[in-house]
């Protein structure tokens, strides 16, 4: 892979070389994370998206919707976004219209409209309200073979519809136990993004996700997350301005979030939000995730 020169920071391309110790890496990256990291505006803000998969039967959906609905006065101070399954998106917009809650999609396909069956339009995603659309989950990349091709192309046209697309990426453990996580987590970042241009009015996502962690129950390292989201953060200034990356991206992780380990992971400067699995599909976890993430 041909290095791409970062804008003004270490070259990000050294980790394709060699991952090396994470303690002397984490201590060098450092470095270059803004001197202003810790009044960072995203904390103020957390980012926290709930991704309900395949999990949820229509009314089990619409009830949770519902109970979420509900409890949603106690949100101040996040931003909540609903992943339901496309069957449920116009049911689940409907409850939460007005509330400050927002619709989003698990998936989408690359092209605006076409003979591809099966698939969804990030344009009609868009006219049942969904602004955020989750692309690349490592539930895709494994189980339905999708390529980075694909998800740079999903990227590209949610972009271009004014919509907000969160590009996942994360390692095996097997490239973890290679120590090739880092040289993974920069590949995935710009075979995603390569090539596309933010405008003043986009906004984008980046979710960390360890695809050993998700729906295992472990918790991940915090000081090891706030690393790769380093790491992560370098590989963006190789394709972005620092002024773009750091005003228009969020850097989020995903991987066993429960309502224990919320808080300890969004203490971390680096960490913008989260996305939540198992801990989004009850009402009462998933609002003690919320309470978690908003706690002074």
């Amino acid at each position: 892979m041909e290095p791409l020169v970062a804008k003004g920071i270490v070259r990000s391309t050294k980790f394709l070389r060699s991952e090396g110790s994470l303690r002397s890496i984490h201590s060098h990256l450092k470095i270059c994370t803004p001197e202003n990291a810790k009044q960072d505006r995203f904390m103020k803000n957390p980012l926290i998206i709930a991704n309900w998969k395949m999990k949820l039967a229509p009314q089990e959906a619409i009830d949770l919707a519902k109970k979420v609905k509900k409890a949603s006065t106690k949100y101040k101070g996040a931003e909540v976004v609903l992943c339901p399954s496309f069957t449920e998106l116009a049911e689940v917009g409907k409850i939460i219209d007005a509330t400050g809650l927002k619709l989003g999609a698990q998936d989408c396909f690359w092209e605006e409209q076409g003979a591809f069956t099966g698939e969804i339009s990030p344009k009609i995603l868009q006219e049942y309200g969904v602004e955020t659309v989750i692309i690349g989950h490592s539930e895709r990349r494994t189980s339905l073979l999708e390529t980075s091709q694909m998800i740079h192309k999903k990227a590209r046209l949610v972009l271009s519809l004014g919509m907000r697309p969160v590009v996942c990426v994360g390692e095996s453990f097997d490239e973890r136990q290679e120590g090739l996580k880092d040289s993974i987590i920069i590949r995935q970042v710009h075979d995603a993004l390569n090539g596309i241009w933010l405008n003043k009015m986009d906004s984008l996502v980046v979710a960390y996700e360890p695809i050993w962690v998700i729906g295992s129950g472990q918790d991940c390292d915090p000081e090891e997350i706030e690393h790769t989201h380093q790491v992560i953060r370098q590989a963006l200034y190789d394709l972005f301005t620092e002024q773009v990356v750091d005003e228009q991206v969020k850097i989020i992780y995903g991987g066993s979030v429960d309502p224990e380990n919320v808080s300890n992971y969004l203490s971390h400067a680096t960490v913008h939000g989260v996305l939540i699995g198992t801990a989004s599909w009850d009402a009462t976890t998933f609002s003690a995730v919320v309470a978690g993430a908003i706690k002074p």
